[in-house]
């Protein structure tokens, strides 16, 4: 039977100052440990399993004899049951550490997700919208909540006030929720089910986005009223005015009209080509100039230093809203007038640029007899499934020239009833 070790007190434990372990006594194994340096701390030596263990309880004087005590006989007890106190130790600090890094807010996992996602953005613009309908209706709500802690009653907190009002919004700020939660969760900061995920989820307690709310179409001018706005249009002077006027005749987005450069252009092909990293669509684009367009282009004045086709005064990208601007000045006048202006057929709406390219749609398919994929092709829209796309190498491009030739036509009020597609460009 081994040696039992005589309890020491409070004051002989004081007096241990020789280097190596001392024996205490009170509880088996428990002995304290004085180091070189003259630092004491409290060891329990055990036989676990068969392994010989040595568990720290703590430096001396911090943890009082009595208390080292106390802890040894815990550890024992621990033994006895058939737990390694060591192993439970690990376990919990673990478990701590997974959970400290999984206490991140909302907010941050947002600022995180999105700094991941930043070579995938191709213009700050891009960056910018990403964020910003979570910073206006979901970091309010939940921007200060764990990750961890963020349930599909959170999201619907979110959602619900604009699910019906602003359909399209709620719609992608859905996504945008569901991909910051679903960082967030591979990054290790939470676990468990995505509450933003729309199948099987969200989709059992919201009503689909197309049954609430009807797609809200820009207000597009009237096929009855786009010679007199187009004549209307090119009596008025500026550089806005003018990118509107190409705009038209091009049924271009107002973001590649603004960005336009001389270097796409190419007079001689009388072509315009929009590079894939400038269009929607992610494509290359070549848009035919007609003769109109090609005339507007040639009257157009060179800003020195600067690239841009239609540039603002200082020789950047005109503003998003210059050509929203010179359309709002036009109704103003027609109502100022006394006329009731340039209003959407469907909405009474007044018309707004993104809306001539709806304008253009509706030509080709009341007025004109030509197919529905080269109208489609005109607008940069994607045409076909993906396999039909890999086998049409063209883009009807000379095809095109002639209907936009006959779009200008119409656009300055000189066409007939019907235009057919083979219809040879006049100009």
């Amino acid at each position: 039977m081994p040696k039992k070790a005589p309890e020491l007190t409070a004051l002989d434990v004081r007096r241990l100052v020789t280097p190596g372990l001392n024996a205490v006594g009170g509880v088996a194994g428990l002995v304290l440990q004085v180091s070189d340096s003259g630092a004491r701390s409290w060891i329990l030596r055990v036989r676990i399993g068969g392994k010989r263990r040595m568990i720290g309880m703590g430096g001396f004087p911090d943890v009082t004899l009595a208390a080292a005590r106390d802890k040894a006989r815990e550890a024992r007890s621990a033994i006895d049951q058939g737990i390694d106190p060591v192993e439970q130790r690990r376990t919990i600090k673990a478990a701590l550490i997974a959970a400290q890094r999984r206490g991140m807010t909302f907010a941050e996992a947002v600022e995180g997700c999105l700094a991941g996602k930043l070579a995938g953005f191709r213009k700050d613009r891009d960056r910018r919208q990403w964020r910003s309908q979570l910073d206006i209706y979901a970091t309010p709500e939940i921007g200060k909540m764990l990750v961890d802690d963020i349930e599909i009653q959170d999201v619907l907190r979110v959602l619900k006030p604009i699910w019906a009002s602003k359909t399209v919004t709620a719609t992608r700020l859905r996504e945008r929720i569901e991909g910051v939660l679903s960082w967030a969760t591979v990054a290790g900061h939470r676990s468990g089910d995505n509450p933003g995920r729309w199948k099987g989820n969200l989709a059992e307690l919201l009503p689909k986005p197309s049954k609430v709310s009807g797609a809200r179409h820009h207000p597009a001018v009237s096929l009855n009223d786009a010679a007199p706005w187009f004549a209307d249009l090119r009596k008025r002077g500026g550089t806005a005015a003018r990118a509107l006027e190409f705009l038209a005749l091009t049924a271009a987005r107002s973001g590649e009209v603004r960005g336009m450069t001389w270097a796409e252009v190419d007079l001689n092909a009388r072509l315009w080509t929009k590079s894939a990293s400038r269009m929607k669509g992610e494509r290359e684009h070549r848009v035919p100039l007609t003769g109109d367009a090609l005339a507007l282009l040639q009257a157009l004045p060179r800003l020195a230093g600067s690239g841009f086709v239609f540039a603002a005064p200082r020789g950047g990208v005109l503003s998003d809203m210059s050509l929203s601007a010179v359309m709002r000045r036009m109704q103003k006048a027609e109502v100022e007038a006394g006329r009731i202006g340039w209003l959407d057929a469907s909405s009474g709406r007044p018309a707004v640029p993104h809306g001539l390219r709806s304008t253009f749609r509706d030509w080709t398919a009341e007025r004109t007899e030509y197919p529905r994929d080269m109208a489609e092709i005109a607008l940069a829209h994607t045409v076909g499934s993906e396999v039909e796309r890999a086998y049409r190498r063209g883009d009807m491009v000379e095809k095109r020239r002639a209907m936009m030739a006959a779009w200008g036509r119409f656009l300055r009020g000189e066409a007939g009833a019907k235009v057919v597609q083979m219809e040879a460009a006049r100009e």
